[in-house]
């Protein structure tokens, strides 16, 4: 499950994914999440629909959006060179010196609701916020972010039910993209690796909240922990938005601890039992204080967070070495370029 990121070219800092079982990698070379076993013969599970309807719509914006862009008639390129597969008429690509990543142009995904930090501020299209996931660079980028998706949320949906993983989903993208805003001012961004960074944090919040119910749960933390910092790694090259990734990840890891706990073992046939056997509280007292821990920090963060953002504060300012979680500068590439 873990999460690769894969950029788009011109201007735009597009957010990939990656994800799979155990810790080998898969045939798309990304590495995957950790399988650990459940001790809780009561544990239920749901069918999976939601995480599905997510794929589709993200499917039906990308065809919506090439539409609109249209690159035979409106070729918004700054360089020479054809329309990509010309055949499909105006749902062909651009040419891939303006987005390698085989998309529309950066200016028809600004147009459509990329991230953008004047137009959230100063113009008030704070929408953005919201739209940005749902908008992805180039058909690499989407097929990338949504193989990572199904192998990740699906299995999520099944244990935890479609609003809790839901949820996790929207409200992570969301803290994606208020902690981008406020660290990146120049350049556009897509994509739904902020909300896929969330449930991978969720996962990890999960496993610790829950830590008692796992088996092999030592090695599942310990792979969690590697993958993670493997991806955020990886968000240090240029043109990656790393920060829409750490927004969504500690937003997902909070909200796991306030939406993935799992009832102690005996909590649903209780009523089984003996007089004299009995169960306290549906949850552990660790399981209580992570839940009020991480409900303030994610009122206090989403709050300092969006004052700061449209009070126009650049974060750069009062973290003068954040930029370097997001790019690292190198011989061989400069943070401030913004084609691929």
């Amino acid at each position: 499950m873990s999460r690769e990121d894969i950029e788009r070219g011109g201007g735009v800092k597009s957010r990939g994914n990656s994800n799979n079982n155990n810790s080998s990698s898969n045939s798309n070379g990304y590495l995957s999440t950790p399988t650990y076993l459940i001790e809780d013969a009561e544990a239920h599970y749901w069918t999976s629909w939601l995480v599905p309807m997510f794929v589709v719509a993200n499917v039906v914006v990308f065809i919506v959006v090439m539409r609109i862009n249209n690159c035979p008639k409106h070729l918004h390129t700054r360089f020479e060179g054809k329309c990509v597969a010309r055949f499909l008429g105006r749902f062909s690509f651009e040419p891939l010196k303006d987005n390698p990543l085989f998309g529309p142009s950066s200016a028809t995904l600004e147009r459509l609701g990329a991230l953008e930090w004047t137009k959230v501020v100063h113009k008030h299209q704070g929408w953005r916020l919201i739209s940005c996931m749902w908008l992805h660079a180039g058909i690499i980028h989407l097929l990338a972010n949504m193989l990572s998706l199904v192998f990740i949320g699906i299995r999520l949906e099944q244990q935890f039910g479609f609003v809790r993983i839901g949820i996790v989903y929207l409200l992570s993208g969301f803290g994606g993209a208020v902690l981008s805003s406020l660290f990146i001012r120049n350049s556009i961004s897509v994509g739904a690796s902020g909300a896929l960074f969330g449930l991978l944090g969720a996962m990890l919040s999960e496993l610790i909240t829950n830590w008692s119910i796992y088996t092999n749960r030592t090695a599942a933390l310990l792979t969690l922990l590697v993958i993670t910092a493997i991806n955020l790694a990886i968000g240090i090259l240029p043109h990656v938005d790393n920060f829409a990734h750490i927004g969504g990840f500690l937003s997902g890891f909070l909200l796991g601890f306030v939406l993935l706990p799992r009832s102690q073992y005996g909590w649903q046939g209780r009523r089984n039992l003996p007089s004299d056997v009995g169960f306290k509280s549906k949850f552990k007292a660790y399981q209580y204080a992570l839940w009020l821990v991480s409900v303030a920090l994610l009122i206090v963060g989403f709050t300092v967070a969006l004052v700061m953002l449209f009070k126009g504060k650049n974060g750069n300012d009062h973290c003068h070495w954040c930029h370097y979680l997001s790019c690292v500068p190198t011989s061989r590439w400069k943070c401030n370029e913004n084609n691929l």
